[in-house]
């Protein structure tokens, strides 16, 4: 099986940034664990603050991989341009957020490509992403 995380603006920073709400651990280390977890899944990580290069990697793999796994951070809340990149392939996505974005600033709750994936964990810290695994296998499996 072939998942492809996405992650967006500023989770690069993940563990140095706002530890009060993303922790201490950083994205890099926690997919590296993550990846161990599953030996028999072929992951591929991409990480940008840019939202062309988000959409671009979407197309990229977006038909070869059995799922995506995105966070594209503050572009969730108003990337139409990322959401038509995930409609416009046949992979299956799951929409990840390390914050519960329901309980933050208003502008957060709402997402926009929420419609154009298969389902959303929000709140529950870096093993949304982890979830999204198991999300996508019961999917494809």
């Amino acid at each position: 099986m072939k998942i492809s995380i996405i992650n967006g603006p500023n989770l690069n920073l993940t563990g140095q940034r706002e530890t009060h709400i993303y922790g201490t651990q950083s994205l890099d280390d926690y997919l590296r664990l993550l990846a161990a977890g599953y030996p028999d899944v072929e992951f591929s990580f991409f990480q940008s603050n840019v939202e062309g290069e988000i959409v671009n990697e979407i197309q990229r793999v977006g038909f070869d991989a059995d799922g995506i796994v995105i966070n594209a951070g503050a572009y969730s809340h108003y990337s139409i341009a990322i959401a038509d990149a995930l409609r416009s392939v046949t992979a299956p996505a799951i929409e990840v957020h390390i914050s519960n974005i329901f309980a933050r600033e208003k502008e957060r709750h709402q997402s926009v490509i929420a419609p154009a994936c298969n389902g959303m964990i929000a709140g529950l810290g870096l093993d949304g992403y982890r979830l999204a695994v198991e999300a996508i296998d019961s999917m494809v499996n």
